[in-house]
């Protein structure tokens, strides 16, 4: 059995929801041979209900209070590539944890991407329950407006991934991780 790595170095992928998160996620890890975990799908497996679920049953709280604790746990592995919830940002314990043990990209996109990827996800409406009681354009601008001043603080860069590939993003990530760790 490998001992607990002393420095653990990740990448955190932050965002709201449909920017790109998982899919970029996914292409990094195959990119830099690092296991990729979603922390949303994690919680989900793991609780065995639905985010929406969650949230229905026992509130906000008790799902951040969840996020919380995978987060924790996923900051005890090494090298892995990490695509976060759209809210992981605004409890600073998850920042904090997230620097100490890796760097912080933001994927940006424009409401009218983030709706038009909406639209064409078929589980969005399932697993992301929606944050407020308003037309799902009104509430992208609103939570974005809101989260814009959390995802700046937390992160060490960020890419826009309106209009741009997986491939072209996935490779300016890299190239930007390695400006910052050579190591990469």
């Amino acid at each position: 059995m490998n001992p607990e790595p002393t420095n653990p170095y990740n990448v955190f992928l932050i965002g709201y929801r449909c920017t790109g998160k998982s899919s970029v996620g996914k292409l990094l890890s195959e990119k830099l041979d690092w296991p990729f975990i979603d922390t949303d799908s994690l919680l989900v497996s793991e609780s065995g209900s639905s985010i929406k679920e969650i949230v229905e049953n026992h509130g906000w709280h008790a799902f951040r209070k969840m996020e919380q604790a995978i987060v924790e746990r996923v900051c005890t592995l090494d090298r892995r590539i990490v695509a976060t919830g759209g809210g992981v940002v605004i409890n600073a314990a998850n920042v904090a944890i997230m620097k100490k043990c890796g760097r912080i990209v933001w994927l940006r996109a424009e409401p009218a991407t983030i709706k038009a990827r909406m639209m064409g996800d078929q589980n969005s409406g399932v697993f992301r329950p929606a944050l407020k009681l308003k037309d799902s354009f009104s509430e992208i601008e609103e939570i974005l407006n809101e989260r814009e001043p959390y995802y700046r603080h937390a992160m060490d860069f960020g890419v826009a991934t309106d209009s741009v590939g997986l491939d072209v993003l996935a490779e300016s990530i890299i190239e930007n991780l390695s400006r910052l760790d050579p190591e990469i």
